[in-house]
């Protein structure tokens, strides 16, 4: 006996930015007359010249914004900037998905991460090369990429501190340096990409207030901590695009923040490139910040200031007022001209007006997209991430021939988890279940979800609960159909072990089109407890563009949940219903996905009473040898801007930094069976795992690992992968120990700055095997202000097992003003064997040297400074080689 109660229930899943790609090569005007611009015989600067001489002002401002039109008359094509690739190309179907971010800084390995740049950047440059030999100019298939995000993630409850390397300057600087030049390519002539280092600058949430909150920061926090990365990205990396973030800064708004974008960007580091805006951002001048009183207001002062190009859209644009300003005199021609030189060497830079044979970028085929040895390289880069925070009594690896297995948790098989945001699909995810089954195919492995992410969460429904028509094994019956409403014949056939799909711009079967083509799912649902459920439907999110998608779920032959094109839930929300079980009889159910065009992308969801998915874990741990339960989050909690209200969660951002309750009651429940306990974490910001260290028998951090997650984490688990991967922020024990949120202060905030004693710290991360530091060495006891300093040391493996390790260094400076306790001024990643002995020298630069005093001045200053090298910070770590020496003098540094 069943009853119905409808309800609809928002419970958010990331919503995808999106807008616009481009064309690549510009067509002939319809006379056929050559141009000079088209004569790649002449330098840039005369190309650019004369196509700009040649617009009206009404086309050069149609250039100015991200969906730049065409301009047939000229043979200008149009033009899409806005495209992501924070950790793989984003929102353009298959690509290689590499871990989050946060991720990426968890291997400290700057050859990784550039190595990693440069592979998005073939990928992206297959994709747009594939696009414009047919002549195709969707959203997201472009050149100029909205990457890397170098904010310092100085609060653990912002979400999307995920899309960063952590909360250390110097580390920020050295991994965004790489990854810029990884992506930019090196070619004397073409670029590969653009990259754009963002948000620029003192931009780290809380997000539902992003477009209106002011920061006054203080002249040394804005040199000490929030632009050290940007400047690196700009004068190392030479990173060919800026842009600039939503808030103001001492009451201007970014993107017309003279400070900003002329001061230190333009004069001080010489940028030579454009700036474009977070989206909305120059509207929020006037709309968010009142700074301006109207939008050609707001366009000429953003502008003037140097913001060469507008994202915007709906209600959200402030460029097309550009016409109307330059007729009030509110801004020049000649300054728009000056944008549009910016805008458009980046174009011509790009080869976007040159044939694509006559240079190698414009030939790298679309077989190079998640090739085999792309995915091999996620592989690696996960594998490096992995962060071992507790290993009681030598507990991992997991010995060899353990019988029982039980993986319990609701990350062990959730697309969400393994993704992170800003993602291209995975064709072939890893989960971490498969993962552990595939590695330890000889164990008995036992599975069950354990408990939802949050309460109130809707979680995928997992397929122990799920049959096939044909009722054997997990799972329901896919028939995928080359139509959009389920008619004629099905394609294909197939038993889909979960309904958890992400086919964003992708063709999820051979046979099917991206756009109007439908599947059916049928078979049973059985509830593994009686009481109150809801299940329900949640759709991909399309951002700023039209989805056209329905769907009717039915359960015993009546629908309960149907919905259509024009109502799909808000931002990838789930549509719900709540239903009563009696017993625990199994139920037909059909789901029907009837897609048409946009994201694609479907979850088949349920809420069932935390006791039932509790009390199935506890079943399957009592029959295993050992738990591993997998906690953590999932970019539908934290992340961007998102009408998340949970408890623990709004907005995007966290309101809490514990485990979820339901997860820890659930791991409490499961140390209750007296079974070893290893505990993995799938998260993308810092989480206070208090109970866990306590009481679990290892812990190891995953983040949000990417496409080949599940092997990297079985293989950790099994020994085959050594983890050696460090903390890029610090894992405090309760938000007691952290500042207000708002409050943009570094004081008390990251390991520079906080006294008190975290869970974890910055740079921890255990091995299994260990490693013994010696022989450090300076050039000199005294050293004059500013001659450079090369600090020496030998390493050595004393265990029995190979393993990479991180060798960390800190400096402890002369007290001055605000001086942190000490930072990091350098590291590199070694691999050693088994009583391998290695010699490193790490060269310290005189701006990791230096100290920034209450105006903003970066300065070497005289007295003793104490190093110390280890895995770790001093205190953290079993071996630390610690010595001192003395600078003479004082030198002071450029801004």
């Amino acid at each position: 006996m069943l009853h119905l109660r409808f309800a609809s229930v928002f419970s958010p899943i990331f919503a995808a930015v999106i807008l616009v790609p481009l064309y690549l090569h510009a067509q002939q005007p319809t006379d056929n007359q050559p141009l000079p611009f088209m004569n790649t015989a002449l330098p840039t600067d005369q190309r650019v010249a004369d196509l700009i001489g040649r617009m009206t002002l009404e086309e050069k401002v149609s250039q100015m914004r991200d969906h730049a039109v065409a301009i047939p008359r000229l043979g200008v094509p149009k033009y899409d900037w806005w495209n992501e690739g924070l950790h793989g190309v984003a929102f353009s179907g298959y690509a290689t998905n590499f871990p989050q971010v946060i991720g990426m800084a968890a291997t400290w390995d700057t050859n990784l991460v550039h190595h990693m740049g440069d592979t998005i950047s073939t990928e992206a440059r297959a994709k747009y090369n594939q696009a414009m030999r047919e002549d195709h100019h969707e959203m997201f298939f472009g050149l100029t990429f909205w990457a890397p995000n170098i904010n310092i993630f100085r609060d653990p409850r912002w979400g999307r501190g995920q899309e960063t390397y952590g909360e250390d300057p110097f580390l920020t600087a050295r991994m965004g340096v790489a990854f810029v030049t990884g992506l930019q390519g090196d070619d004397p002539k073409y670029l590969k990409l653009i990259s754009t280092p963002k948000h620029y600058a003192v931009h780290s949430g809380p997000e539902p207030s992003r477009h209106q909150f002011n920061v006054d920061v203080s002249p040394h926090d804005l040199e000490d901590t929030y632009l050290p990365a940007f400047r690196a990205a700009v004068t190392e990396g030479q990173a060919q695009s800026v842009m600039c973030a939503y808030n103001a800064i001492d009451g201007a708004p970014a993107c017309a923040n003279t400070m900003l974008l002329r001061d230190h960007l333009r004069d001080a580091w010489h940028f030579g490139g454009y700036v474009v805006s977070d989206c909305a951002a120059v509207a929020d001048v006037n709309t968010g910040h009142h700074y301006a009183t109207d939008m050609a207001h707001a366009a000429a002062a953003a502008v003037r200031t140097g913001t060469d190009l507008e994202c915007g859209f709906g209600k959200g644009q402030a460029y097309p007022a550009l016409v109307d300003a330059v007729h009030q005199n509110l801004i020049t021609e000649a300054e728009i001209d000056t944008a549009l030189r910016r805008l458009f060497t980046a174009r011509f830079r790009l080869g976007m007006f040159d044939p694509p044979s006559s240079y190698a970028y414009g030939q790298i085929p679309r077989t190079e997209n998640n090739s085999p040895a792309h995915r091999q390289l996620s592989l690696q880069a996960a594998r490096e991430s992995m962060v071992l925070l507790k290993n009681q009594d030598h507990t991992l690896p997991l010995k060899s021939g353990v019988g029982r297995i039980a993986v319990v948790g609701p990350t062990a098989e959730l697309i969400q988890s393994l993704q992170g945001n800003y993602n291209g699909p995975p064709p072939s995810p890893s989960y971490p279940l498969n993962g552990i089954e595939k590695r330890f195919s000889s164990s008995k492995i036992f599975y069950a979800q354990g408990s939802s992410l949050a309460e109130g969460f809707a979680m995928p429904i997992e397929h122990t609960a799920l049959h096939p028509a044909s009722g054997s094994g997990n799972g329901l019956t896919g028939e995928y159909f080359k139509t959009k409403d389920l008619s004629g014949k099905p394609v294909l056939t197939r038993i889909d072990r979960n309904i958890n799909f992400n086919w964003d711009k992708v063709i999820p079967i051979k046979g099917l089109q991206r756009d109007d083509y439908s599947v059916r799912w049928t078979g049973t649902f059985t509830p593994p407890a009686a009481g109150d459920y809801k299940l329900g439907v949640r759709v991909n999110y399309c951002y700023a563009c039209e989805n056209a998608e329905g769907f009717r779920l039915y359960l015993d032959g009546k629908v309960i949940v149907e919905s259509d094109a024009k109502h799909t839930g808000e931002r990838g929300a789930v549509i719900e219903t709540s239903v009563h079980f009696s017993g625990v009889e199994p139920h037909t159910i059909r789901l029907e996905y009837l897609h048409g065009s946009g994201s694609a992308g479907i979850d088949l969801t349920w809420n069932p009473p935390a006791a039932a998915l509790r009390d199935q874990a506890v079943d399957v741990a009592k029959q295993s040898d050992v738990v591993i339960a997998f906690a953590g989050l999932s970019p539908s909690l934290e992340g961007e801007e998102m009408p998340v209200k949970l408890e623990g969660f709004s907005g995007g951002d966290r309101t809490a930094i514990n485990l979820p309750a339901v997860q820890e009651e659930l791991l409490k429940a499961l140390a209750a069976t007296g079974k070893p306990l290893v505990v993995v974490l799938q998260n993308g910001s810092a989480l206070a795992v208090n109970w866990a260290q306590q009481n679990a028998n290892a812990i190891l951090e995953a983040w949000y690992p990417g496409e080949e997650g599940g092997t990297a984490i079985a293989e950790t688990l099994a020994g085959d992968n050594n983890p050696a991967g460090r903390l890029p922020v610090t894992f405090y024990s309760s938000l007691s120990q952290v500042p207000s949120f708002d409050d943009y202060s570094m004081k008390g905030r990251t390991y520079r700055y906080f006294a008190d004693k975290p869970l974890y710290g910055f740079g921890f991360g255990l091995s299994y095997t260990d490693f013994a530091y010696g022989n450090l060495k300076f050039p000199t006891s005294e050293i004059k202000a500013g001659d450079p300093i090369t600090v020496e040391a030998d390493v050595k493996n004393t265990g029995t097992t190979a393993g990479d390790e991180v060798v960390e260094l800190y400096l402890t400076q002369p007290k001055a003003f605000e001086t942190p306790i000490r930072v990091l001024a350098g590291f590199t990643r070694v691999h050693l064997g088994p009583g391998q002995s290695t010699h490193v020298g790490l060269t310290l630069d005189p701006r990791s040297i230096a100290q920034v005093d209450a105006k903003g001045v970066r300065a070497i200053l005289p007295g003793e400074y104490t190093v110390s090298v280890g895995g770790a910070q001093p205190g953290d770590a079993t071996s630390i080689q610690t010595g001192k020496f003395t600078i003479l003098g004082k030198a002071e540094l450029a801004k």
